[in-house]
């Protein structure tokens, strides 16, 4: 029987504890990183503690499970709540140690990695001060939280505590999901819907409270293999192609002005997320990013084009490129269904928050879900500076983002 904790706080800060990192390099695999079980079975393990007798964690660990819905609401749309166990891959992830800080004001310094100071200050985090005299989880610099996206299956989690602690809470019939893989555009890809049952859903992966999102990025990966010819530096002309001279004369032809460093709102970009190059031969992985689809189209062209055109001046194909669609904009779904976005800022103004609707400069597994059929749009968790080891939440935001949901789902009914 799963350990029961009373609190979101208590939750999160023990499914931060479970290290989860999504791995990119086995993506064939769900989940790609098989500690993401611990967590699934935790969270199955818990839901049937708490009465929820369907709980079930599967072969890919994906986690489901449903409440029946509050007296004189057996008729209403079935809501589904939806979150992700994987922790983003982008800063280290294993060893999380959370803890609680009460935030004075000023520079925060987390603490000191390697020689450098890790300090939250307004500069990196913008709207910090207003934080004075708060408390925040946060970590040590070493690691990252992962309140992207354990900050939401805390959420839930706690909502589905009080929901079964007092069944009078109004609600329609609620699926809750758990799924693996979101960092790597997985996701929800392998869920089944008609098993799960949802109408209608929200997934609760935002950052600063009070967000509501429903459109995403168009969004592919791009792996490009450069291959070379190697011999001795004495002996090259001529004869030489070195295949680090490829890969930058590759990425000089993506506009460095299109990066995402130098970009925001609905502007997309180009990623270049990581590289491991030498003479010989170099790899590179980009993302493709962007809200318009004919744009998005228009970027995956021009790679395809600057491929092209290098093989053509080498006399071989030695840029040899894989574009892999990731996911698409939901807005075009939502769009239809714009009452879940009317009830999410109705449940955050109840609740004291001022709703801001976003475009998200990334996406969720809403935007999956919505494009096969169960519209999906986003609400925050609360968090800061996701996929960074200056990750923060606020302990207040944890506590309210329950309050929002239990509010939201409540319309439902």
């Amino acid at each position: 029987m799963a350990q029961q904790v009373n609190g979101v706080l208590e939750r999160f800060i023990r499914y931060c504890k479970v290290g989860t990192p999504s791995d990119p390099k086995n993506e064939a695999e769900t989940p790609s990183n098989a500690a993401e079980f611990e967590l699934a079975d935790m969270l199955a393990d818990e839901l049937k503690a708490l009465g929820v007798e369907d709980a079930v964690s599967d072969d890919h660990a994906y986690v489901v499970g449903h409440i029946p819905a509050s007296a004189g609401s057996e008729d209403k749309p079935c809501l589904g709540l939806i979150a992700h166990i994987d922790a983003s891959y982008d800063a280290p992830a294993m060893g999380v140690e959370p803890r609680v800080v009460h935030y004075e004001g000023g520079e925060l310094l987390l603490g000191i990695v390697n020689g450098q100071d890790i300090t939250l200050n307004e500069s990196n985090t913008p709207g910090l001060s207003k934080l004075a005299g708060k408390d925040i989880v946060c970590t040590d610099g070493s690691t990252l939280l992962a309140a992207d996206d354990k900050a939401g299956v805390a959420e839930i989690m706690e909502l589905v505590s009080r929901i079964m602690a007092d069944l009078s809470i109004a609600h329609p019939r609620l699926a809750i999901c758990f799924a693996p893989d979101e960092e790597i555009g997985h996701g929800c890809s392998l869920l089944d819907l008609k098993a799960y049952g949802a109408d209608i859903a929200y997934t609760v992966d935002g950052e600063e409270i009070g967000g509501v999102e429903y459109e995403t990025f168009n969004a592919a990966s791009a792996e490009v293999h450069f291959r070379g010819h190697e011999i001795h530096p004495g002996s090259a002309k001529n004869i030489m192609v070195n295949a680090l001279h490829l890969f930058e004369e590759f990425d000089a032809m993506l506009p460095a002005s299109e990066r995402p460093e130098h970009t925001d709102g609905y502007e997309g970009f180009y990623h270049l997320c990581n590289a491991d190059s030498n003479c010989a031969k170099a790899n590179a992985l980009y993302i493709i990013r962007d809200h318009d689809r004919a744009k998005f189209e228009a970027r995956k062209a021009h790679m395809e084009r600057v491929a092209q055109l290098m093989n053509a001046r080498l006399g071989q194909d030695r840029v040899e490129l894989k574009i892999r669609d990731q996911y698409y904009n939901m807005a075009e779904v939502i769009a239809e269904h714009m009452e879940l976005v009317d009830y999410a800022k109705a449940s955050f103004e109840a609740c004291g928050y001022t709703p801001k609707v976003t475009p998200v400069r990334g996406g969720t597994d809403g935007s999956q879900l919505s494009l096969r059929g169960l519209p999906c749009p986003n609400l925050s968790t609360g968090g800061f500076n996701f996929h960074s080891v200056r990750e923060f939440i606020p302990v207040y935001a944890l506590e309210d983002m329950v309050d929002v949901l239990q509010n939201l789902v409540g319309r439902f009914a």
